[in-house]
Order: C-alpha cells, then structure tokens, then sequence
C-alpha cells in the first residue's frame, strides 16, 4: 500500500534509485537536496514527485521543507534520513579540520535536524506517528582505512536511531536503521578507482536497486511493527559483525 515519503538526499546515489522505486511503487515522494536541477531530473515525468530544494545542515530550511511536504502530501508517512557526504580518505593525523566539521555538519547534524523536523511533524499531525529510516552504513559497524570521519559520524547516527526509537514510543513514531555496504553508487566509484590505482582488486559490489527494495521494505510496515536495524551488503565483503 502506497503512502508518502521524504528523501534526503534524493538527486544522486542510494537516494535517487529509493525515490525511482518509491515513484515506481505509486508513492508521493518528497525529493530534496540542494540542486534543483538533479531534483527535477529525478522528478520529470512523474506527477508524485515534489521537489524540494533545501540544505540538511540549515535549521529553518529543513523544518520548512517537512512541513512543506507534509501540506501538500496531506501527512508524513515516512522520512529516509539519507544525506550524506564521504570527505576524502586520510590518516587520522592528516585529516583537515574542515573535512571533520564538514562531515560532522552533513552526516551527523544534518541527519539530526532532519529526524528532529520530522519528529515534531509526525507527534502533532493527525493521525499521529510516522516512521523515520536512518541510512547509517557498514561503517556504523567497522571502518575502512582513512575513513575516521565518515565512520564516526556513522557510528553516531546508530546512538540517534535508538535515541529515536525509544523518545518516539508515546507518539507512534517508529525509528530503524538501513546499514549499507557497497551499493554500486558514484561515491563507491571513487573508492573502486582508489583501490585500483594502488594495484588492489576492487571491493565486491551490489546492484544499488537491492537498497532500495530494502528501504521500502522498512517502510511498507504497519506502525505496529519495526525493523530496528537492517544490514544489506554485497555478498562477497568480509564480515563485519556489530560491536
């Protein structure tokens, strides 16, 4: 059964083919992210589609964006809180301030301010409640090697997600946690490249359409029901196990 869902992160990556297949499924799909013209590109042809423009890490400009969304889709049925950036690969030591505040602004903060707009729109709207997906990543699990940014941020995004779930129980608000590893997306292009310019065998990689199905899996659920976390990898990575 189709409802309504705001993406983040929506013009490129695991965000666009979630708003393709959510489009496809027959759902009103919120797209936002800062280009309007990738939004529009994604929107074309589809009359379910509302684009969005907007900045995760600016306050005013999220909270007008959810609201926005929920007014015209008439209720905010689910929120995938999917913005994020990978700054580039370094040694701890090496690591420039401004790309450790850049990731903390988008993949930390961002995720923040977005999963707390939504909160506040889905405990005052009627019928109350919503559902909420954080997009963490493997490296919510385990890191890869100069990746202490990224990674940190994502570990966080773990505590958020319980934080979440737990607060959101006396207004029906349902909060779970997609950890992704290796979706065939422009990011991974740029860890693919980096692997075989040092002679290395590029990482095993999944179709990123399998994400996608995985997302709307979670928010197909009747509120009653959770998936609290989600794992879907490529088949072939090494096994990271939760510690």
């Amino acid at each position: 059964m189709a409802g309504n869902i705001l993406i983040t992160g929506a013009s490129s990556g695991i965000g666009r083919a979630t708003a393709e297949l959510f489009l496809e499924e027959g759902w009103t799909v919120g797209l936002l992210a800062r280009s309007l013209d990738k939004l529009e590109a994604v929107a074309a042809g589809h009359a379910k589609a509302v684009v969005l423009a907007a900045d995760v890490t600016r306050p005013d400009e999220i909270a007008a964006a959810v609201n926005d969304f929920a007014d015209r889709a008439g209720h905010l049925d689910v929120v995938f809180n999917n913005a994020g950036i990978f700054t580039p690969a370094a040694a701890l030591d090496e690591i420039r301030l401004e790309h450790w505040e850049q990731s903390v602004s988008v993949n930390l903060t961002g995720m923040f301010l977005t999963a707390r707009a939504a909160f506040a729109r889905m405990r005052h709207q009627a019928p109350q409640g919503g559902r909420i997906i954080n997009n963490g990543s493997i490296s919510a699990h385990a890191p890869r090697e100069g990746s202490a940014c990224y990674t940190t941020t994502k570990h966080a995004i773990t505590g958020l997600t319980k934080s979440i779930s737990l607060d959101g129980r006396p207004f029906d608000i349902a909060c779970g946690q997609i950890d992704i590893g290796n979706a065939r997306t422009d990011l991974l292009d740029g860890i693919i490249t980096r692997s075989l310019e040092k002679g290395e065998a590029p990482p095993p990689t999944m179709d990123v359409h399998h994400a996608a199905e995985a997302v709307l899996h979670m928010a197909r659920l009747p509120l009653e029901a959770n998936v609290q976390f989600m794992t879907v990898m490529a088949t072939k990575m090494p096994y990271i196990g939760r510690g």
